[in-house]
């Protein structure tokens, strides 16, 4: 296959000559997956956008030369370049919800892309826009082509994305993070949808990820990303079996599993430095457990291989000859905490206990806002949870988990149904009873760790500011000098130097940022924590840490979690329980190893066959037919018969009970 791509020591880089991209060089052919793997802030991005040349200012291209089918890049002028971006090559950007505007219909922002690079204007392109989308799986396309972006789902705004980059049929695909923070089953189609355009167009993929077992999935060849350069490059085959580059092994370290189950991951320490902060030698040298005096010395030369790979690494190089073992630094190697995470021995009594518990909200219509229906965001939930025990809530986005979830803490009132925390009960209590009658206070609480720390901290606050609000509130400490102490006790707990309380938000990296949100929650003494999506977009490296940090706290404290997630490997690394929700009903739940290792439900079955995994051992795929139905208009019968593969006339008319298949696992279906 010939090269659609070259790209030869591309320079990217602020006026003041610190680089941003350094010196990267790579090739995609006609056809083939490239992939972009690395950490947040190691360049991926910036290096798709060099190429396109959509810099945002400050940044300049420094040197370098990228040929996209014989074309040099950097050499066309403006107006020639508007020609490459959405027709040669096009892009689909990392957050779809902030790519689309908000003011135009998905058709007149296809439309767009088809009048530029198609010629095509009127009912010609009107028709076109709905092929487009029947084509990326959105149904009802025809319909659909005049609605708005906010009357889409996540998953069906990154289809739609795909859609206006396929309209100028583009030679190159550049994916940034097309995946990111999707259940699996959105994923899976959005990934199935990329391969299925590249077996028909025979189009070219750079894709921009940090998910290795999309990688595993989607790539022909892999180039492992840090701090601006290429450190590692090989074939997916070659990269999966034997990673060269003490990063790259690292990150496979890092990843949960059930295999880990009972220890520490092996979390990297610290973080990708600043652009321009390591001027000499090798730029993973501080976080490396197998760097010596040359590392900090010598920047390490690229170095090719026999199996056609190459590799950024001393220990590879000329320099590999006068290492000895004795000269590892030692206190770098990856954090792994001594010892093992043990289990309880027996379960204890529950701490929570929630039973049918029902959040509907009403439709209202009309000038008079007359009731004409209800929202049943959570219908019928019961669950408990003992006294230091994970239990995992998984299931698609808009099924109700997050909603159950304020609910729990009465952030929103429940339609019925009843929560005890210890004991007590809590629906129906006013604001000032779940105060002072210790729901919220030391000793018996529950709090919230929310999905995005960054908007869930006061920007305009100081560490210090945002955990003792929560303190002041209830009346935590005698004093400010008090909660002073308690809280350089709390940044201890959760790994933060007690420097950092004097310090904003924004000065800290994303991981750091969860672990402030996590002492947040633990400055009232809690008993329960509600953690909500809590390392969904974090990078594979920080998710080690979060979790090791969860794991070490339940443990020293004794604490409860309920864990909200769609990512069933840290499902399977943190949780001793699983309920599996669907459209606001719990179809399956159990301990982690039956409903994970055998699953009963059609759902959960599906759920599992649509993760990637990096050992290429994943389940068959099951393909849901549509989408999720809408929780104000349920089908009738089971839920999810109209998307089931399994379901009979029974099941479009009765709703199954819920029955054990063994003493811990129980299921709602016809067919279990």
């Amino acid at each position: 296959m010939s090269a659609l791509l070259e790209v030869n020591n591309l320079i990217t880089q602020l006026r003041n000559g610190t680089r941003i991209v350094d010196d990267i060089s790579f090739g995609i052919r006609t056809g083939e997956t490239f992939a972009l793997l690395g950490e947040s802030g190691c360049g991926k991005s910036m290096t798709a956008l060099s190429l396109l040349r959509l810099l945002p200012d400050g940044v300049v291209h420094a040197g370098g030369t990228a040929q996209l089918d014989g074309v040099e890049l950097f050499g066309l002028r403006e107006r020639e370049m508007r020609g490459v971006r959405g027709g040669t090559a096009a892009m689909i950007f990392q957050e779809p919800g902030l790519s689309l505007n908000p003011v135009l219909t998905v058709g007149q922002q296809i439309a767009e892309a088809l009048a530029l690079h198609q010629d095509l204007r009127g009912a010609a392109a009107q028709q076109r826009c709905a092929e487009l989308l029947a084509q990326v799986g959105i149904p009802d396309a025809a319909r659909r082509v005049v609605e708005y972006p906010f009357q889409f789902s996540g998953g069906m705004k990154q289809r739609v994305m795909i859609a206006m980059a396929l309209a100028g049929q583009p030679r190159l695909l550049i994916a940034d993070e097309p995946t990111t923070a999707l259940d699996v089953t959105i994923q899976a189609q959005v990934l199935q949808l990329l391969r299925d355009t590249q077996d028909a167009t025979g189009m070219s993929l750079l894709l921009i990820t940090h998910d290795l077992g999309v990688v595993a999935e989607m790539a022909h060849q892999v180039g492992v990303m840090y701090a601006g350069q290429i450190i590692e490059q090989a074939s997916r085959t070659q990269l999966f079996a034997k990673p060269l580059h003490p990063y790259t092994q690292q990150l496979f370290a890092a990843l949960p599993d059930a295999g880990r189950r009972g220890e520490p991951l092996a979390a990297i320490p610290g973080s990708v430095p600043p652009p321009g902060s390591i001027t000499r030698g090798c730029r993973f040298a501080p976080r490396c457990g197998k760097a010596w005096e040359l590392c900090g010395e010598q920047t390490p030369e690229w170095t090719m291989l026999e199996d056609g790979g190459g590799v950024r690494c001393h220990l590879y190089g000329e320099g590999r000859r006068g290492k000895r073992e004795g000269e590892i630094q030692k206190g770098s190697e990856a954090k792994i905490e001594s010892g093992v995470y043990p289990s309880p021995l027996s379960l204890p009594s529950s701490l929570l206990e929630v039973s049918d518990l029902k959040v509907h909200f009403p439709i209202r219509k009309g000038i008079l806002q007359r009731v004409v229906g209800q929202v049943k965001a959570v219908d019928g939930v019961s669950l408990a949870i003992p006294q230091g025990r994970t239990l995992a809530l998984v299931g698609e986005s808009g099924c109700g988990k997050t909603t159950l979830g304020k609910a729990l803490l009465q952030l929103i009132p429940p339609t019925a149904g009843s929560v005890q925390l210890a004991g007590r009960e809590l629906t129906g209590l006013a604001a000032r009873e779940l105060r002072t009658r210790g729901f919220r206070a030391p000793g018996a609480a529950m709090q919230m760790v929310f999905q995005d720390p960054y908007a869930s901290l006061n920007p305009k606050m100081r560490v210090a500011e945002i955990l003792e609000e929560g303190m002041a509130a209830l009346n935590i400490g005698s004093g400010s000098v008090a909660r002073q102490t308690l809280i350089d006790t709390l940044l201890d707990q959760v790994g933060l130097a007690r420097s950092a309380k004097w310090r904003y938000p924004h000065e800290f990296s994303g991981g750091q940022r969860q672990r402030i949100a996590i002492a947040r929650a633990l400055a009232v003494s809690p008993q329960l924590l509600i953690c909500d999506e809590p390392t969904s977009a974090l990078d594979v490296s920080v998710q080690a840490q979060i979790l090791n940090l969860l794991k070490s706290l339940q443990q020293e404290l004794n604490l409860s979690y309920l864990f909200i997630t769609h990512n069933l490997a840290v499902v399977e690394y943190i949780a001793h329980e699983v309920c599996v929700m669907y459209l606001g009903r719990i179809v399956e739940r159990g301990k982690t190893e039956e409903v994970l290792r055998a699953p009963r439900h059609p759902y959960t079955q599906a759920l599992l066959s649509a993760v990637p995994r990096i050992d290429g051992k994943g389940r068959g795929r099951i393909r849901l037919d549509g989408d999720l139905p809408s929780p104000a208009n349920p089908p009738p019968g089971c839920h999810f018969a109209p998307r089931c593969g399994l379901a009979s006339a029974r099941c479009h008319e009765a709703s199954p009970e819920e029955r054990n298949v063994a003493a811990t696992h129980s299921v709602r279906c016809h067919h279990a």
